[in-house]
């Protein structure tokens, strides 16, 4: 246990961090970890490998994750901008590379390959973009002669331009509302609302004229015809589980679901725990939301309070997203749910987008003061 009157970096830390956060994160990794058990050997029998091969690769991406959450949770607010700031270049380019030697799949270029791993820049994009973002709105309200909003929008259009050229259509639909959202707390009018709004909703219909796959989906999800094997077994799965689940290792449905390990490992849950283990997972996701929305609304500068909100935001609308598709409630799109699907490059990103949030939350320490008898007193959290 770290003494309050220990002045090292490690109990600064212990004592200024969000501790509800840290546990929350936390939950969802070891639930990650438990949930791959129970939905990864089917997937892996079905392609040859041995039945544990997903699950001890959950563990071994874990482990790094975590590293890098709790690392980048020591920074403080200059040095998130700075990270933030490196990582957008480097993705920036990765997301041009990836059009021209980018792994294609479904017709799709979203990752990069090389020494034998896979990186999809578009998941660490996502977290950087949006402290930029945050930056740039907070300069612009800090000096309204700085044109931060315009920068943020342009920002805005060339990363959208580059993800509607993979295509990606989940990621695309991911930002725009996150980045919504931010400029909304930035205090933009109600003109800007309507207009934004317009666009986004000429944007959808454009997307379902241009990109097949998006009104494919669509219009699946809206008839029930075509190829709905994975969205239907997901959702009985969820209804065979019933209330308290059959318990682990017990599913069967989830046998059928190729993807049952990644976009649909929410679906395995509800068949061997529960729909009442489901409500929990939920509950933890929106836990993180408010708190960090509430979080932010009680901080005085401007940049940590848009970044804090923008990146439980887009977190939120990720694993919204994920749960809505499992149950059937939007059409169908790969996205997976933040620290429980199966994914290295994913299970980093996020890391590092919640180690940015810990920091961000971190209490601000106060001055230190001398006592009597030559002692000092220790860095006490801000209230």
């Amino acid at each position: 246990m770290q003494s309050r009157l220990d002045t090292s970096p490690i109990s600064n830390w212990w004592w200024t961090i969000d501790r509800w956060f840290l546990a929350a994160f936390l939950s969802l990794l070891g639930l990650g970890i438990v949930l791959s058990f129970a939905a990864s050997p089917a997937v892996a029998e079905r392609i040859g490998l041995d039945s544990f091969h997903f699950a001890t690769r959950q563990i071994i991406f874990s482990i790094p994750a975590l590293g890098v959450m709790l690392a980048v949770s020591f920074l403080n607010a200059r040095q998130i901008r700075r990270l933030a700031l490196a990582i957008l270049c480097l993705m920036l380019v990765m997301m041009v590379a990836v059009l021209y030697i980018g792994v294609e799949v479904k017709g799709a270029r979203r990752w990069l390959s090389f020494a034998g791993m896979s990186i999809q820049p578009s998941e660490f994009l996502k977290p950087a973009f949006v402290v930029i973002c945050a930056w740039l709105f907070a300069e612009h309200k800090r000096q309204p002669e700085i044109p931060g909003n315009l920068f943020a929008m342009i920002l805005l259009g060339l990363v959208l331009a580059l993800l509607l050229a993979q295509p990606d259509m989940g990621q695309t639909l991911l930002v725009v509302g996150t980045w919504g959202v931010m400029f909304f707390m930035a205090g933009l009018s109600w003109v800007w609302i309507i207009a934004l709004g317009g666009l986004g909703v000429a944007g959808l219909f454009a997307a379902y004229e241009i990109f097949p796959h998006v009104a494919g989906r669509i219009d699946r999800f809206l008839t029930g015809e075509g190829d709905t094997f994975q969205v239907d077994m997901g959702h009985e799965a969820l209804v065979n589980g019933g209330w308290l689940g059959l318990g682990p290792g017990e599913g069967t449905i989830k046998r059928l679901i190729p993807d049952s390990h990644a976009d649909f490992v929410f679906a395995v849950a509800g068949e061997e725990f529960g729909l009442i283990t489901c409500m929990v997972i939920a509950a933890i996701f929106a836990f993180i939301v408010l708190r960090g929305l509430s979080v932010s609304l009680k901080e005085h500068d401007d940049f940590t309070r848009y970044a804090i909100g923008g990146l439980v935001t887009v977190f939120g609308l990720q694993s919204v997203i994920n749960m809505c598709v499992n149950l059937q409630l939007m059409p169908a799109k790969g996205m997976t749910l933040p620290f429980i699907s199966y994914g290295g490059s994913s299970q980093i990103a996020i890391a590092v987008s919640m180690g940015m949030v810990l920091a961000l939350t971190r209490r601000k320490p106060q001055k230190r003061k001398p006592l009597a008898y030559g002692f000092s007193s220790s860095i006490l959290p801000a209230e």
